[in-house]
């Protein structure tokens, strides 16, 4: 498989570069790690952010809503940044921290062994599933169809889901359907 990197429209980049500047987006507290940098903040590793909802899922019902961009400060992704797509086209939404950073950058490494053994093209995006609090890395075959696409869950998973797994999507969706839906951890709940 030939894994494509997705060109983010420049309207994204620009304001993922403008809140990157921006004192009053630093202040996030997701963004701690980005106000004493090392080195140069460079956005990285563009993702089109796709979210899924519904009782059954299914990949054509998912819609894009922006973009997702790993912040490396030198070698290290320090953070991420999201924009989303508006009618002049993309903002600057938040900045995000935390397990998902590495798993998306373990997912991403994932992706590029699986286009070692594979002739298909793939494209990166990221698939969010709100009702069951879950992102999965998802490879979109658009020359072979839906049957292609593969489905890489982020760590932390759903229950039932192992994390890091690639499974075909047409797997993986029918066991998110029937999870319980997820609810957030609230610190102090049992």
């Amino acid at each position: 498989m030939t894994l494509q990197t997705p060109q983010p429209p420049p309207s994204a980049l620009r304001a993922v570069l403008a809140a990157l500047d921006s004192e009053d987006a630093l202040r996030q507290p997701a963004a701690a790690a980005l106000r004493h940098p090392a080195g140069p903040l460079l956005p990285a590793h563009p993702l089109a952010v796709h979210v899924l909802d519904g009782p059954r899922p299914e990949l054509a019902a998912a819609r894009r809503t922006g973009w997702r961009f790993l912040i490396k400060d030198g070698a290290e992704v320090a953070a991420a940044a999201e924009v989303v797509q508006g009618v002049e086209g993309h903002t600057f939404s938040h900045f995000t921290a935390g397990p998902y950073l590495d798993s998306t950058v373990r997912a991403l490494r994932q992706a590029w062994q699986l286009a070692q053994t594979s002739r298909a093209r793939q494209l990166p995006r990221l698939l969010t599933f709100p009702g069951q609090y879950a992102t999965a890395l998802w490879l979109h075959a658009p020359d072979a169809g839906p049957a292609a696409d593969l489905l890489i869950p982020l760590a932390p998973a759903p229950l039932g889901v192992t994390a890091h797994r690639a499974y075909p999507a047409a797997d993986l969706l029918p066991v998110l359907a029937r999870a319980p839906l997820g609810r957030p951890l609230l610190l102090g709940s049992p």
